[in-house]
């Protein structure tokens, strides 16, 4: 209950984004863009900026990139504020071009990590950007974020630098870098930057500019929430704590089948889970322990916890593998305690995560005046991302999944931050008659996730103690309310409005929390989705979902069965499309096998595919680097993951995916003799895999109708194509990335 109370009181006392007044430079008004250039200030009448941003991504004035949303809300509170984006990182002299401002340097990535965004899951070069010009790859650096930060300091040596976004976000302790197969530093550290923004930046950086703005060095500025910096020593009036004297956490809920629908449990089941439940809050909670030679144990938000040093972890992949979880464990608005790690002379300090945005701060976030266009810098140059999101409204925020291989709830928080019908509606309006183009389709009406929109924990005081990872596995928690009717009535609302002819509905679906509301599911397959809905099993087998933390297969299947179900009443024919994940942490090569062969008893035949790719800080990362599984307490001895690696194993498990492609026979033919299962090579339906090679000549030519697809219609045999995910979120900050 203390650490309940404090975070209400926290939360009611947090100053509102609305509530500054405004800077003096409030009297120019709002720009039609964002500067990028001098000329454009001389315009405006500026002779200096007060913040300048520098991305990574091509400067497009919509609500689904970052750099907008930061920059049109520091406008809002009477901030100059300029753009630098995609600058040629090769010499400092880019980052002079609109001068030094008077208060500091926003530097970010983007909206994607760029080394996610130029290298694929095998390391190898994309040939596009999306969020480039043209598509075009190459206009931004390895480790951008970093990179232009570096630049930045010697431009301005004396001038403040606050990194934000997903790449520094996720960085901002020692964490494994798969593209070279080694432990970094924080970002924070080689960066050379003042400030680390972790998380929806909103909050911390109105609060930054407002500091600065009056006069306090920008050192001083060490107590915001969502922030990292560097410092030495304990300050007075803290108390230190070793991780490893705490992770340990209370009651864990058993782990259920995930080959089970929860409610098709034999009711002795369901028994001996209501009476655990009675006996033990559903909640998981932090279990004090006795300090160190006894005494009371000290206020948590006076504790910092000390993590391994960098030195160490990068030594020892179990002592990764704990501080990975213990970072996981202290991601809860409510009961997070401030984080520590010495990267040799120096600490890096993380303070607690960010307060989540009220619905009235984040009707003001995406009421504000976006032009929803690139600048016009760009003239007709495609921007391939924008193309992407350019009629698409985001709803919400944040994510409770928590899946182990989806970087989400680290950045955007498992807390659900939601927006007003009313300024969704307003959105959608202004998008129908100001944004060029528009047909009468809104391509999408979500976030994070499809239908996570107002979604919540019964219970501030329960959602305040939790420490679970995630509300909706092993099963959806008891305390989750997941009443689909808000949202319901706003697709209702929404595709009534004049103007409008269509809805679709292309954020990633929890078709798991989906089948509690079948009215929901309905009004989705009869008026939201455009022939194909795409959702994300992950896998078949218990041993990858275990560590996925993905729920079964059979809650797939009972979606599917009311998808068809609702298609039919409609009289449409609609057709489900499932992502699939090769090579996860805890994978087997017998797991691919049985997946090829659900595959090919429902007739999916996989387009393209996604190898899991070990993004920074991901618990999924921490298993492929250290060999355990962070989702237990991690000791010496502690449970083993199977990892798959080399690049012939993971060609191997991205083949089962695409058994049906002869230049995948092979391989295919040589790894089902070395298990003892030749007897799947063969000719009949029952086989995987045919005896004989056909002639590389005939690799691309059509596919032949199998069993089963003969008979059915081209729209349907298309439908049973799956199509890449690329397993990280295109966009970050206030877009609407993949959900997992």
């Amino acid at each position: 209950m203390i650490a309940t109370a404090r975070i209400d009181a926290e939360a009611r006392s947090a100053r509102q984004l609305f509530d500054y007044p405004p800077y003096w430079a409030a009297c120019f008004g709002a720009a039609p863009f964002l500067p990028m250039s001098r000329a454009e200030m001389d315009v405006l009448g500026w002779d200096a900026c007060d913040v300048i941003l520098v991305t990574g991504d091509a400067y497009v004035d919509h609500p689904s990139f970052g750099m907008a949303i930061i920059g049109r809300l520091l406008e809002a509170q009477g901030f100059r504020v300029g753009i630098i984006a995609q600058p040629d990182w090769r010499s400092a002299e880019p980052l002079r071009a609109l001068g030094e401002p008077t208060l500091f340097f926003g530097v970010t990535a983007g909206n994607m990590d760029s080394m996610i965004n130029r290298y694929t899951a095998d390391r190898r070069i994309r040939s596009d950007d999306a969020y480039s010009p043209g598509g075009v790859g190459g206009l931004r650096p390895d480790r951008c974020a970093l990179v232009y930060a570096q630049r930045v300091r010697e431009a301005y040596p004396g001038t403040a630098i606050v990194m934000g976004g997903i790449e520094a976000s996720l960085r901002r302790i020692a964490h494994y870098d798969y593209w070279q197969d080694k432990v970094r530093r924080s970002i924070l550290v080689d960066a050379k930057a003042d400030l680390l923004i972790y998380g929806n930046g909103e909050r911390a950086i109105v609060d930054i500019a407002h500091r600065r703005a009056a006069g306090e060095p920008i050192a001083s500025i060490t107590d915001v929430r969502g922030t990292a910096f560097l410092r030495q020593g304990l300050p007075a009036g803290w108390y230190e704590e070793d991780a490893a004297s705490i992770d340990e956490p209370g009651r864990i809920d058993p782990i259920i089948n995930p080959y089970v629908d929860t409610r098709d449990l034999p009711q002795c089941e369901l028994e001996k889970e209501q009476q655990a439940a009675a006996t033990a809050t559903s909640a998981v909670v932090w279990k004090a322990r006795p300090r160190r030679g006894g005494g009371s144990v000290p206020p948590r938000q006076r504790t910092v916890l000390r993590l391994p040093a960098y030195e160490a972890v990068r030594q020892d992949p179990v002592l990764y593998a704990h501080a990975n979880r213990v970072l996981h464990l202290e991601t809860n608005p409510g009961n997070a305690r401030a984080l520590v790690q010495r990267h040799g002379d120096r600490d890096v300090w993380l303070n607690p995560p960010p307060i989540p945005l009220s619905t009235e701060e984040m009707d003001y976030v995406y009421d504000l005046p976006y032009a929803r266009v690139p600048h016009p810098h760009y003239a007709d140059a495609r921007i391939p991302a924008y193309e992407m999101i350019r009629f698409s409204v985001n709803i919400m925020r944040g994510c409770f999944g928590g899946c182990t291989f989806c970087s989400i709830t680290e950045h955007e928080g498992r807390i659900i931050q939601n927006r007003s019908e009313d300024s969704i509606i307003r959105e959608i309006e202004n998008m129908r008659d100001k944004t060029p183009g528009f047909t009468g389709i809104v391509s999408d009406l979500g976030g994070p996730t499809a239908n996570m929109y107002r979604l919540a924990c019964r219970s501030r005081e329960i959602e305040a103690a939790c420490r679970k990872p995630s509300c909706v596995y092993p099963g959806i928690c008891d305390n989750l309310l997941t009443d689909h009717g808000p949202l319901i009535r706003l697709y209702r609302r929404a595709r009534a409005l004049p103007g409008v002819r269509r809805i679709l509905i292309g954020s990633g679906l929890r078709y798991d929390l989906a089948v509690r509301s079948p009215e929901y599911v309905r009004e989705l397959v009869q008026h939201h989705v455009g022939g194909y809905l795409k959702i994300a099993p992950e896998h078949t087998e218990a041993g990858p979902l275990s560590k996925m933390m993905k729920p079964g297969i059979g809650t797939y299947d009972t979606f599917k069965a009311m998808f068809e179900r609702f298609s039919r009443e409609a009289g449409k024919e609609q057709y489900l499309i499932p992502y699939f994940i090769a090579a996860h942490p805890g994978t087997r090569d017998e797991d691919m096998l049985q997946l090829a062969l659900w595959l090919k008893r429902h007739g999916f035949r996989a387009d393209q595919v996604q190898t899991f790719y070990p993004s920074p800080m991901a618990t999924a990362t921490a298993m492929y680097h250290s060999g355990r599984n962070p989702l237990r307490r991690i000791r010496r001895d502690s449970e083993k993951v199977e990892i798959v690696r080399g690049e012939r194993q993971r060609r191997l498990h991205k083949a089962f995916l695409r058994y049906h492609d002869p230049a995948n026979w092979p391989l295919l033919r040589a790894a089902l003799k070395q298990m003892g299962r030749a007897d799947l090579i063969g000719p009949g339906k029952q086989h995987l895999v045919p005896r004989h090679q056909p002639a590389a000549s005939d690799y691309n030519s059509p596919v032949r109708k199998n069993s089963s697809s003969a008979g059915v219609s081209p729209r349907a045999a298309k439908g049973r194509l799956l199509t890449q995910h690329t397993g990280l979120p295109p966009r970050v900050q206030g877009g609407k990335p993949r959900s997992s």
